[in-house]
Formats: structure tokens, C-alpha cells, sequence
């Protein structure tokens, strides 16, 4: 399992930095820890296509096709919370993570931000969302894609929300650290940074759900995260529910009309 590798070379190392003259060892050693993730990616794809780390879910045609029965059965609160995005939206209990809140989640397993603008049309319901937070791009990276694509592709996505939703708050959560995708981690930062950079101009807001989920020596926690090193758990996602709750208590108070003055006449 690349987790235990991972943890298995850091015991590695940092018992090396003990050892006095051991500094070239360890040099050698931090340069394959990258090689001790990849070794246990599955092997490209018969057909060519590249499927590393693939996201190991169900396909979800069917998903998509709920989504769009439930919007033609029910058009949907008006003002709710909606949640965009890949099997880290789709596995987020966003009902139980904010109880005050009403909020549609519309994320499937192994999905693309191409998967997500295809489907588009059959993802949202009637009721204007009063904010959208979207977690997408991950698979892609995973996929081949390069990041240069997959930051077009999402500011791609976030332009077409911003114009169909010229009222709501949107929010793009940074593409997180798993240990399972370690290696993807400087393309995954280079699409985060990307992204934000672009981020007040294009009218929507960037959220730097990531770093939570790092250690103190800089490699994702694993604590926060499930059997299988890529989706989080129970833990992960209550920092994801912080940090998303307070942007929304940010941005409802700021969008709230000043206060009236107390009047001191009788």
C-alpha cells in the first residue's frame, strides 16, 4: 500500500538524520520517495489510454441520470447550498456536515471536469443556488491531462457557473493531497495556483481546503484519510466542513444590508 511505503522510508530517513555523516544517504532516499508512490500505481491501460490511480468507482451514467429525475420531480430550494464535483463531493454527507443549511449535492464518482461540463445541463436544479462549491480536476491529473488543461477546463467550468448564476456565491476547493496521489502533488499545485490566481477577477472565491490535510513534515495525513489513501474519511471531511462553513458565514454576512441605526427618539 503507498501509505505504508511512504510512512515506512520517512521512519527511514528520519532515523538516518540521527546518524552523523548519513546526509548523502539520506539525500538518495528523499529522492525516491515519489518512486515508492508510483511503484504502486496500476499499469497503463491496455488500450494505451493513461489510467493512473484512476478513481475506482462505479460508472456514473446512472448518477447522472438521478440527478436529472430528481430535478424534474422537484424543482429544488431556493437558496440552497450546491455541491459540484468528483467522488470527494459525492461522499461528502453535506446534509450532516451543515444541518442549518439546505444543500443539493450533485458530485459523481470518477468524474472529470470535461465529464462535469458535458453533463451540465442535467446536474442542477430549477432553484437558483444561493452558493455553489465545486471540487473538480483531480481525476483529471490522474487521467494524463496536463495541468495547464485542467486549469483552462476548470476556469472553463466557473465561468459558465458565474454566468447562470449571476447571483450566487461561488467557491473552487483546492485540489487536496492524498497519499495515494502524492506524486500528482506539484500538478495538483500548479492547477491551485492557477486557479486562484484567477480567481477575484473571474468572480469567484478560492479555498485552500488542502493544507489541512498535511502532516507537520509536509506529507498528507493519513489519519484523515480511508483505506484506500485517496478518499478522506469522517475526520478529513469535518476539516472540509470548517473551513467551507466559515466561508459561507463570511460571505452571507458580508452580502447581509448594513444594520439600520437605533433609533434614540421615543
Amino acid at each position: 500500500m503507498p501509505t505504508a511505503n511512504i510512512s515506512c522510508a520517512r521512519s527511514i530517513v528520519t532515523k538516518a538524520l540521527l546518524r552523523p555523516g548519513t546526509w548523502w544517504w539520506v539525500a538518495g532516499a528523499l529522492a525516491l520517495l515519489p518512486g515508492l508512490a508510483a511503484a504502486q500505481a496500476p499499469a497503463e491501460h491496455p488500450t494505451g489510454e493513461p489510467r493512473v490511480n484512476a478513481d475506482p468507482t462505479f460508472p456514473f451514467a446512472n448518477e447522472v441520470a438521478a440527478f436529472a429525475k430528481a430535478n424534474e420531480r422537484d424543482s429544488g430550494t431556493p437558496g440552497a447550498v450546491l455541491f459540484l464535483g468528483s467522488s470527494s463531493i459525492r461522499l461528502w454527507n453535506t446534509q450532516a456536515g451543515f444541518p442549518d443549511r439546505s444543500t443539493v449535492n450533485r458530485g459523481f464518482g470518477g468524474a472529470t471536469t470535461p465529464d462535469v461540463l458535458r453533463h451540465y445541463a442535467r446536474l442542477f436544479p430549477k432553484a437558483a443556488p444561493r452558493s455553489v462549491l465545486v471540487y473538480i480536476g483531480e481525476n483529471d491529473l490522474a487521467a494524463g491531462a496536463t495541468p495547464d488543461t485542467v486549469a483552462h477546463n476548470v476556469l472553463t467550468l466557473l465561468k459558465k457557473l458565474r454566468t447562470d448564476y449571476p447571483k450566487a456565491r461561488i467557491a473552487y476547493l483546492s485540489l487536496k493531497p492524498s497519499p495515494i496521489r502524492w506524486t500528482l502533488w506539484p500538478k495538483m499545485a500548479a492547477v491551485n495556483m492557477t486557479v486562484a490566481a484567477r480567481s477575484r477577477v473571474s468572480g469567484f472565491d478560492y479555498i485552500d481546503v488542502g493544507s489541512s490535510l498535511l502532516a507537520h513534515d509536509g506529507l498528507p495525513n493519513a489519519s484523515l484519510f480511508g483505506p484506500d489513501g485517496l478518499h478522506m474519511n469522517a475526520r478529513g471531511y469535518a476539516h472540509w466542513n470548517r473551513l467551507v462553513d466559515g466561508w459561507l458565514d463570511r460571505t452571507e454576512m458580508a452580502a447581509a444590508p448594513a444594520a439600520r441605526p437605533l433609533s434614540l427618539s421615543n
